[in-house]
């Protein structure tokens, strides 16, 4: 397999340039390629057979010099690459660089984004979502940085409230165990089982599974701490 260039990338680039009206010259200082076109900003390319922090950071810092800067990488083939192009022209847009591929084979040159400032738009139901789930959550029962097997959600919380009455109380109505859980949903998220922690053994009566008289030994320690933290109500028989 023949290895690729950085070189390989140059006349093509250069091509494309030169046919937008840029006279063009490679290794100018310190940068890869310069396009110079009257009355406009000169134009800088960096060249690199495949996307690094390292090329980001080079192109970042060209930015010192113009603010049409671009980074250019071969362009290859697979789903992998595609994925690549995708994830890399969104950081390209969000840090102001431009993007170009080369199909190698071919010399094709595809121009994914221009240098342009980047203001994110924000996604109001995610940040409701977010800020939900801050609300919901007892206590900080998660280290920052751990791997969402092990999180402890809201959702997680209130199934282990759930756990903690019918442990203690055995089978147990789902609307006692709403009023004293104050988990208004409390029949619902009994009933989704979504950790397979509950059954139904008569209706509207819940009872733990053999998978939730398990889990309430592994998470003797969690439900103690949730209890301990969660601000007591009127009803709260089982905070006490």
């Amino acid at each position: 397999m023949t290895r690729i260039r950085e070189t390989d990338l140059y006349l093509p680039v250069k091509r494309l340039l030169e046919g937008q009206g840029y006279t063009v010259k490679g290794e100018i200082g310190a940068v890869d390629v310069v396009a110079v076109r009257d009355g406009d900003e000169p134009v800088i390319v960096e060249l690199k057979v495949g996307f690094s922090l390292s090329l980001f950071h080079q192109a970042i810092a060209r930015q010192t010099i113009t603010d049409a800067v671009y980074i250019a990488v071969p362009r290859g083939t697979g789903r992998a690459s595609m994925t690549a192009i995708a994830d890399n022209t969104a950081l390209c847009r969000r840090l102001g660089l431009g993007l170009i591929t080369v199909r190698l084979p071919d010399g094709f040159v595809e121009l994914h984004c221009d240098p342009a400032p980047y203001k994110p738009r924000q996604s109001k139901p995610r940040k409701t979502r977010l800020l939900r789930e801050f609300a919901k959550l007892v206590g900080d029962p998660n280290s920052g940085g751990s791997t969402r097997r092990t999180l402890i959600t809201a959702y997680r919380q209130e199934a282990l409230l759930c756990l903690r009455m019918l442990t203690e109380q055995g089978p147990t109505k789902a609307s006692e165990i709403a009023r004293q859980t104050r988990i208004a949903h409390a029949r619902r998220l009994m009933a989704d089982n979504h950790y397979g922690w509950f059954e139904r053994v008569s209706t509207g009566i819940y009872a733990l599974s053999p998978k939730g008289l398990t889990a309430a030994a592994d998470y003797a320690v969690e439900i103690e701490k949730l209890v301990s933290s969660r601000v007591p109500g009127p009803d709260a028989a089982i905070a006490t």
